[in-house]
C-alpha cells in the first residue's frame, strides 16, 4: 500500500445510480478542512471554497448529472463536439474516464463545488467511487485544467493531469481499495493460482490425489494456526475450502452491508489503508488469536502474516502469462504482441524467513514494467539478473507483475478473411500456422479459433478443415484445432479453412427498430427508415456513417462487428517455459534462516485478446507519428 495514502469517504452505487453504501472517514475529513484553511490564509486566496464529502442524496443527483454531461458513467476521455468547459473531457486526457470529478450542489462551476479525484471502479452492476486525501492545491490545478482553452497536455503547458497524479501515490492506494471492494460486494474473492507437478514428493497424500486425478491448481489459501483450527494439511484444506464458499456466498446474495463494514473497519481504520488481503481479515475475525501464537521476539510481525505457519514447509512459484495480440496480416500495419504476466508464489515456510532468488530473463523479456508485492525488496536492476528478496505472506500471493514482449514469435500466426458473396451468405478462409519455432518442451495443450457473429444468426455453414473439428452456435462459428490430450510438442502445424457461413434472413423490422433508436439528430433519419425497407445496403451503409461519425461504439452489441464480419478470436493454453523468458531457478533459490524446503517452479501461457483482424474488412490500428 503506497505511503501517505488516506481515504476520506467512499460510495457504492447500483445500475439506477442509487447510493447503497457509504462510508466517511469523519479523521481524514477533518485533516482536509485544516489543510484547506492552512491554503486560504498562505496563499490569501479568500474565494476558494473547499467542499467536504456530501450526503448520498447530493452525490448520486452529481453523478446522474455527469452522466448526462459525458454520455455515460466513465465518460468521453477525450475533448468532444459535447464536450463543455469545466467537464472531465475538457481536459482531454483518457484516464479521465477512470479518475473523474463531480459538481455538488452546482450553482456555478468552480473549485467550492468540485469533488476530485474521484477514482471510478466498475464491477458487476455496481460502481464503486473512492475519494482519497489531497492537498488543496492539486484540486485547484485540475480546476484550472477544466478551463484551459487548448487540448491535451501541451508541451509548453506547465500543467498537466499525468504529471499532477504522479505527485499523488493516494490515487495508487485508491484504486487498491476500490477493486477489493469491488471483488467482496461481487464475490470475485479468489487467490491467485500455484501450479503444482503431480509428484507427491511434494507433499503427503493431498498432491498424490490431486496429481493422479489431474487437478494441479491449488487455490486455497494457508490455514490459521490458532490452536481451535490447527490440524493436518488435509483438514486445513477443508478449513480453507469452506471459507472460500461463505465469500463467495457474498456475491450470490444482495449486499451484505455489515460484513462490508466490519471488512472496512478492519482493513482501513480511521480510513488509512493498512492491510486490504480478504483472507487475512476473515481469518483473523473468524479464527482470532491463541497464546499458542505468540509473535518471535527478535523480529517484527508483518502486517500481511497475521498467523504463523505450520506443517510440512515447502515453496511453489507459478509465472503466468497472457499473451494479447493483434493480427492484421498487411503490409501497411505491423503485427502487434505482447505479453502480460505474473509471477505467484506460496510459501509454506514456519516463522518469519526471508526468502531471496535471482529472476532472470529481464534482458531476453524487454520487460517494460515491473511492480512487486509489498512483502518484498528489490534493487534498482542491471543486466539480465533482478534480486528479489521477500518475507512471504500466507497463502498463494502474487508476488510480481509484468508488462513484456514475446522473445519468440506469434504462438499463432497466418490470415483471416471473409467476405459477403450476398445479403445473406459470406464466404471465409483461414490459413494459420501454430508454435512455429516453437521447441519442446513447450506444449501447445489447446487452440481454438472463434468467428463471432453478434447481429447475425447463423444458419449454417459449409467447409472442411484441414485439421480439427468445427461446431456453430446461434451467432458463431468455433474451430477446434486442438484438443487432443497430449497437445503438440517440438512441431510446428499448418492448419487451413476454407468454407461459407450462411445466415438467416436480415430483418428488416429489427433494423428499422434499431435505425430508430438512433435517430433524433437529424429530421431525415424518418426518410430513410421508409426507404430501407426495399433497399437494405442503404441501411448498412447508414449504420457504418453513424458509426463513423457520432454514435458510441459502446452502446451496441459489439464494438468492432459493425458488419458481423470483421474478426476472428483465437483461444489457446501453453506449457512448459514462459514466452517472454522470465525464469526462476529452483536451485537458486535461498531461505534465512537457512531450512530444507523444497522448491517447484512451473509456467502457464494463456491467450488474451489474441485477434485476426479480416483482411478483407476495416481494422482499427494505433497511428504512429512521423519522424
Amino acid at each position: 500500500m503506497p505511503s501517505n495514502c488516506s481515504i476520506r469517504a467512499l460510495w457504492i452505487l447500483n445500475n439506477q445510480d442509487s447510493v447503497i453504501f457509504s462510508r466517511k472517514f469523519p479523521v481524514v475529513e477533518k485533516r482536509w478542512r485544516v489543510a484547506c484553511e492552512k491554503e486560504i490564509k498562505s496563499s490569501g486566496d479568500d474565494k476558494f471554497k473547499y467542499n467536504i464529502a456530501p450526503y448520498d442524496s447530493e452525490f448520486a443527483a452529481a453523478f446522474v448529472d455527469r452522466k448526462k454531461r459525458e454520455g455515460s458513467a466513465r465518460g468521453y476521455g477525450l475533448r468532444v463536439s459535447q464536450s463543455v468547459v469545466g467537464s472531465d473531457s475538457w481536459v482531454d486526457d483518457p484516464i479521465t474516464r477512470h479518475i473523474i470529478s463531480l459538481y455538488i450542489n452546482k450553482e456555478e462551476e468552480s473549485e467550492g463545488c468540485l469533488l476530485w479525484p474521484l477514482v471510478l471502479h466498475m464491477k458487476g452492476p455496481y460502481c464503486i467511487l473512492v475519494l482519497p486525501l489531497v492537498e488543496p492545491h492539486h484540486l485547484k490545478s485540475y480546476a484550472r485544467m477544466c478551463k484551459r482553452s487548448d487540448c491535451g497536455n501541451s508541451v509548453k503547458e506547465d500543467e498537466s493531469l499525468s504529471s499532477l497524479l504522479l505527485d499523488l501515490p493516494s490515487i495508487t492506494g485508491a484504486f487498491i481499495v476500490a477493486h477489493t471492494i469491488g471483488d467482496i460486494i461481487t464475490g470475485d474473492i479468489t487467490e491467485p493460482e500455484v501450479f503444482v507437478s503431480a509428484s507427491p514428493s511434494v507433499g503427503g497424500l493431498l498432491d498424490s490425489l490431486t496429481g493422479s486425478i489431474g487437478i494441479s491448481g491449488i487455490s486455497a489459501r494457508a490455514k490459521p494456526v490458532a490452536a481451535s483450527v490447527a490440524a493436518s494439511t488435509a483438514s486445513g484444506t477443508a478449513v480453507s475450502g469452506a471459507a472460500m464458499s461463505d465469500s463467495q456466498k457474498i456475491g450470490s446474495r444482495p449486499l451484505d452491508k455489515d460484513a462490508l463494514r466490519s471488512f472496512i473497519s478492519s482493513a482501513m481504520p480511521f480510513g488509512t489503508p493498512l492491510d486490504l488481503s480478504y483472507s487475512n481479515i476473515s481469518a483473523i475475525k473468524t479464527a482470532g488469536f491463541s497464546s499458542a501464537d505468540m509473535p518471535p521476539v527478535d523480529r517484527k510481525q508483518p502486517a500481511w502474516k497475521p498467523y504463523l505457519y505450520r506443517g510440512k514447509q515447502r515453496i511453489l512459484f507459478t509465472v503466468h502469462e497472457t499473451v494479447h495480440a493483434a493480427m492484421y496480416d498487411r503490409d501497411e500495419i505491423p503485427d502487434s504482441i505482447s505479453i502480460s504476466g505474473q509471477v505467484n508464489c506460496r510459501a509454506d515456510l514456519e516463522g518469519l524467513p526471508d526468502v531471496s532468488f535471482p529472476l532472470t530473463g529481464l534482458d531476453t523479456a524487454r520487460v517494460e514494467s515491473l511492480s512487486f508485492h509489498p512483502c518484498a525488496q528489490v534493487p534498482e536492476h542491471g543486466g539480465d539478473k533482478q534480486a528479489v528478496t521477500f518475507s512471504p505472506p500466507l497463502g498463494n500471493f502474487v508476488l510480481m507483475r509484468y508488462q513484456a514482449f514475446c522473445s519468440v514469435g506469434p504462438p499463432v500466426k497466418g490470415f483471416y478473411q471473409l467476405s459477403m458473396v450476398s445479403e445473406n451468405e459470406g464466404a471465409f478462409l483461414f490459413k494459420l500456422t501454430l508454435m512455429e519455432g516453437y521447441k519442446a518442451p513447450l506444449t501447445m495443450e489447446f487452440c481454438t479459433v472463434t468467428m463471432p457473429f453478434p447481429r447475425r444468426r447463423v444458419v449454417s455453414f459449409d467447409g472442411m478443415p484441414s485439421v480439427g473439428t468445427v461446431s456453430t452456435t446461434e451467432h458463431s462459428v468455433e474451430w477446434k484445432i486442438i484438443t487432443g490430450p497430449r497437445g503438440v510438442s517440438g512441431k510446428s502445424i499448418e492448419a487451413i479453412f476454407p468454407g461459407t457461413v450462411k445466415f438467416a434472413p436480415w430483418q428488416t423490422q429489427r433494423l428499422n427498430s434499431s435505425v430508430s433508436a438512433y435517430t433524433g439528430v437529424a429530421d431525415e433519419d424518418s426518410d430513410l427508415e421508409t426507404e430501407s425497407s426495399s433497399n437494405i445496403v442503404n441501411v448498412e451503409d447508414y449504420l457504418m456513417d453513424k458509426m463513423n461519425k457520432d454514435l458510441q461504439a459502446v452502446d451496441l452489441d459489439e464494438p468492432f462487428c459493425w458488419q458481423a464480419y470483421d474478426y476472428a478470436k483465437v483461444s489457446f493454453k501453453i506449457v512448459g517455459p514462459s514466452l517472454s523468458g522470465m525464469s526462476i531457478d529452483p536451485r537458486s533459490v535461498s531461505i534465512f534462516p537457512s531450512v530444507k524446503a523444497p522448491v517447484e517452479f512451473s509456467c502457464q501461457v494463456t491467450s488474451g485478446e489474441y485477434i485476426l483482424w479480416n483482411t478483407l474488412g476495416k481494422c482499427p490500428v494505433v497511428a504512429t507519428p512521423k519522424v
